[in-house]
C-alpha cells in the first residue's frame, strides 16, 4: 500500500510527506517555495492560533484571494484544528460575499489585500477575526506574523471519516448560494481512484492554474499533494503564463477548462512551446467544441481526457480517456460524451415525472451513487433532502440528483440538457433566479426571464429577456450597470430582448424551454 492510500484526513498529508520528504517543494509561485516539511510547521502553527482565537472543531475560517500558497497553509492548519475551510469566490459582488461568509458562520477570514475594500463593504451578523495574506494594513493583523506566535506543535486532535473538512459554495435555483460540504471520505475516496486516471505520482509536478473557489481549482490542487507532488501555482488564469511554466517547471499534470484551451489556442508563443513533460490534459467543468478540442490536441500533441462532475459529487465522476479521442476515426461519436462513470461510481437516468428508469439512449436526469457525494448542504436540510429522494442507507449512499439531463449509451454518458436552469459560461456556473431576483428590483421592468445562448467564446453567455413597464425605457447600459453594481460581472447578461409578455404555464413558471428555442435551433442538444 502507497503512502496516500493510508491517509484518512487532510492533516495526514503534511505530517507524512514531511517526514518522507520534507525538503521538497510542495508549493511554488513565482519566486516563493514552500517545503513539505515548512508546511507541515505553519500549519501546526496555524491550528494552534486558530485554537487560541477560540476557533472550535466544526467551525468555519474563510479565504478570500486569488491563488496563493496561504490557502493551502490555511487549508491544512484548520483541518489540524477540526475547523472547515470556506473558499469564496473573488469574483462575487461584496453583498454576495457577505452572504456566503455569513451563511457560514465564517470565525475568521484570510483575505487577499486586493480585496479588502470588499470586506469593508460588507456587513456582518458576527464580525470575524479578519487576516491579510501580505502582512498588516492598518489594524488588520498579518496572516503570517499573527500565526508565528502560535507554537509548532500538532494538536493532533482526531479527524473523523465523515467529519466535513471543507466547504465550497455553488448557487441555487432560489438564488441564494448553498454550502457544499465535503468530508474526509469524499476526497480521499475520489483521489484514490482519480489519482492514477489522472496519470498522478510523487514525480509530478501539477499546474494549479484554476481558481481555488472551485473543484476545478482547490481539489485539483489537492490531488498533486495527496501523491506527495509539487503544485505550481498561477495567481490567476494568464494563457501566457501557462505556456512559460509548462516549460520552465516541466509541468506533468494539467486541468484546464475548454475556455482556456481555446485562449491558448490564440496565444501567440504556443507552436514553440515544448509540451514533452505533460503527461496528459484534463479538461471539463463546461462542454467542450471540437474545433477547440482537435486543435488543442494537434498544438500539444499531449493526450486529452475529458472529466464531468459537480461540487457536489467531489469532482469528476465520468471520465473520457484519451483512448476515446478518436476525432475523423471510428469512435469519432464519442467525443460529445462525457465518458464511462469512474471506479467506484454508479449512474442512472431517471424520468422525473415517473421517477421510474428511463431506457437506453432516452433522455432523463442523470443520478449517481458513489462515496463522492455531497454530506449535506449547509444548515439547509429542505435541499440535502431534495438531493436525496430516495434517502440514504447505514453508510450514507444514496442516489444524488445531478440536475443535469442526459443519457446513457452503454456504458458512456451522454449530456443532453440541464434539469435545472443552470448556464455554464466559461466554466462558471449561473444560476438565472440570482439575476433576475437583481433586476425585479428595477424600477423599470416589470418581468424578467434570464437565459443561456450560444457563445462561440464562453460556450454560452446570459441574457435577459425583459418586459418594461408603461412609461419606462431603460436602456442596455442602464440595465447593466444596475446588474453590475449587485452581481459579479461574470453573471451580468451581456444582451437584452425586450417584448412585450414573457411566456408562462397555467402555474405561473417560465418557460425556458420555450424562450431558448429560437437561439438554439439547428444544435441537437441545449446546452453548448
Amino acid at each position: 500500500m502507497s503512502e496516500s492510500e493510508s491517509f484518512r484526513s487532510i492533516p495526514d498529508l503534511p505530517r507524512a510527506f514531511a517526514k518522507s520528504q520534507g525538503d521538497k517543494p510542495a508549493l511554488v509561485l513565482d519566486d516563493r517555495s514552500i517545503s513539505y516539511a515548512e508546511l507541515d510547521t505553519s500549519s501546526n502553527r496555524i491550528a494552534q492560533a486558530l485554537i487560541a482565537a477560540g476557533v472550535e472543531p466544526g467551525d468555519r475560517v474563510a479565504f478570500l484571494d486569488k491563488n496563493v500558497p496561504e490557502y493551502f497553509e490555511l487549508l491544512f492548519g484548520a483541518a489540524k484544528a477540526r475547523a472547515v475551510t470556506v473558499a469564496v469566490n473573488w469574483r462575487l459582488a461584496p453583498p454576495e460575499m457577505a452572504y456566503i461568509l455569513n451563511h457560514s458562520r465564517v470565525k475568521v477570514l484570510l483575505v487577499g489585500r486586493e480585496f479588502l475594500g470588499h470586506v469593508d463593504q460588507m456587513q456582518f451578523d458576527s464580525p470575524p477575526l479578519v487576516l491579510v495574506a501580505e502582512g498588516p494594513d492598518g489594524n488588520r493583523s498579518g496572516f503570517s506574523d499573527w500565526y508565528s506566535a502560535g507554537e509548532n506543535r500538532d494538536p493532533m486532535l482526531v479527524s473523523e471519516w465523515e467529519d466535513t473538512c471543507y466547504q465550497l459554495y455553488t448557487s441555487g435555483t432560489t438564488g441564494r448560494p448553498k454550502g457544499v460540504e465535503l468530508t474526509n471520505r469524499n476526497f480521499f475516496s475520489m483521489l484514490g481512484v482519480a489519482s492514477k486516471a489522472w496519470s498522478f505520482d510523487t514525480d509530478s509536478v501539477n499546474l494549479v492554474a484554476m481558481p481555488l473557489f472551485h473543484i476545478a481549482g482547490s481539489g485539483w490542487g489537492f490531488a498533486g499533494l495527496y501523491n506527495g507532488g509539487t503544485n505550481v501555482l498561477l495567481r490567476e488564469v494568464d494563457p501566457a503564463q501557462i505556456l512559460k511554466v509548462i516549460e520552465e517547471h516541466g509541468i506533468t499534470n494539467a486541468l484546464l477548462v475548454p475556455a482556456v484551451l481555446q485562449f491558448l489556442l490564440m496565444t501567440p508563443g504556443l507552436e514553440s512551446t515544448d509540451f514533452s513533460s505533460l503527461r496528459s490534459i484534463i479538461y471539463g467543468a463546461s462542454p467542450i467544441t471540437e474545433d477547440v478540442l482537435v486543435g488543442s490536441m494537434k498544438a500539444t500533441g499531449v493526450p486529452l481526457v475529458q472529466v464531468y462532475g459537480l461540487t457536489e459529487t467531489t469532482g469528476a465522476i465520468t471520465l473520457l480517456s484519451f483512448e476515446d479521442h478518436d476525432p475523423g476515426g471510428p469512435k469519432a461519436d464519442l467525443l460529445r460524451s462525457a465518458g464511462k462513470p469512474m471506479d467506484g461510481v454508479e449512474l442512472r437516468i431517471v424520468d422525473t415525472q415517473s421517477g421510474k428508469d428511463c431506457l437506453e439512449g432516452e433522455v432523463g436526469e442523470v443520478w449517481t451513487r458513489t462515496q463522492q457525494n455531497l454530506k449535506a448542504y449547509f444548515a439547509d436540510p429542505k435541499a440535502t433532502d431534495g438531493a436525496y429522494p430516495e434517502g440514504r442507507d447505514d453508510a450514507g449512499l444514496g442516489w444524488f440528483r445531478t440536475g443535469d439531463a442526459g443519457y446513457l449509451r452503454g456504458d458512456y454518458l451522454f449530456i443532453h440538457d440541464r434539469v435545472k436552469d443552470m448556464i455554464v459560461s466559461g466554466g462558471e456556473n449561473i444560476y438565472p433566479a440570482e439575476i433576475e431576483n437583481a433586476l425585479m428590483e428595477h424600477p423599470g421592468l416589470a418581468d424578467v426571464a434570464v437565459i443561456g445562448v450560444p457563445d462561440e467564446k464562453w460556450g454560452e453567455t446570459v441574457k435577459a429577456v425583459v418586459v418594461l413597464r408603461p412609461g419606462e425605457a431603460p436602456d442596455d447600459d442602464d440595465l447593466r450597470a444596475w446588474c453590475r453594481e449587485r452581481l459579479a460581472a461574470f453573471k451580468c447578461p451581456t444582451s437584452y430582448d425586450r417584448v412585450e409578455t414573457i411566456p408562462r404555464n397555467p402555474s405561473g413558471k417560465i418557460l425556458k424551454t420555450e424562450l431558448r428555442a429560437p437561439y438554439w435551433e439547428g444544435r441537437d442538444r441545449m446546452v453548448n
